[in-house]
């Protein structure tokens, strides 16, 4: 029993401990007809290297996004496009040649609640994403935001997994919400002709993209509608 007894401590003083995680999210191929355009892909070092640190009842989280959020984009791009050219800023991208557009990927903003905020029922997270569109020669011409959400039922003592899973969750939705959405787009409808894109008068949305908290009051069955569609907002 003694031994038992100092197990069972350990369990607990381990469930208290940090949580540090490095979510990346693999997707399943999309069944798309890759649009017929060669562009250049951003991924600049804000994105690369962005980390969520956080301190909540007494418990350290680091959500280490940079390395999934690349590898996402990189994906994601290349289901899209013929064919991708990656570039680290947009000075070296505008030396591109043959290209029709460029896109820059930002991750605006990453929250997440936790099981303990959650009455030990689920973790839920949301991602906020900004994609400037500039011509070849790097004159911006738009730029959409699109937010993704995930979450997972709390099980077990670790907060390491549901978080991991929950986050995932919300990157791939993201990726899906842009890999339907921007084909319907303006600049899409031009890069599906194989049309270069170009600067016009900057384009203003009607209402302001504003990062959508998930609700911790609902069941978890609830949040995983998706019924409404999914939306990518011009700004």
């Amino acid at each position: 029993m003694k031994g038992a007894g100092i197990a069972l401590v350990a369990i607990l003083l381990s469930a208290c401990g940090d949580v540090s995680i490095k979510p990346a999210a693999r997707l399943p191929k999309p069944l798309i007809v890759p649009i017929p355009a060669d562009v250049g892909l951003i991924i600049p070092a804000d994105t690369r290297k962005y980390i969520d640190q956080e301190t909540r009842f007494g418990v350290d989280w680091t959500v280490d996004l940079g390395p999934g959020e690349v590898r996402l984009m990189q994906y994601v791009f290349k289901d899209l496009f013929q064919h991708v050219e990656e570039f680290r800023d947009l000075d070296a991208a505008r030396a591109g040649k043959g290209l029709k557009a460029l896109f820059e990927t930002r991750v605006d903003q990453y929250s997440f609640v936790t099981a303990r905020e959650t009455k030990g029922r689920y973790y839920a997270v949301t991602i906020r994403y900004r994609i400037n569109l500039y011509t070849p020669q790097g004159e911006k011409v738009d730029s959409y935001t699109l937010t993704g959400y995930g979450n997972s039922l709390a099980l077990g003592m670790s907060g390491s997994k549901p978080l991991t899973q929950a986050t995932v969750g919300a990157m791939r939705d993201a990726a899906a919400k842009f890999l339907v959405q921007f084909p319907e787009q303006p600049a899409g409808q031009q890069l599906a002709r194989n049309e270069t894109v170009v600067a016009d008068k900057p384009s203003i949305a009607a209402d302001a993209a504003q990062i959508e908290a998930v609700p911790i009051d609902e069941p978890v069955d609830e949040l995983q509608d998706t019924s409404s569609g999914p939306r990518l907002l011009r700004q």
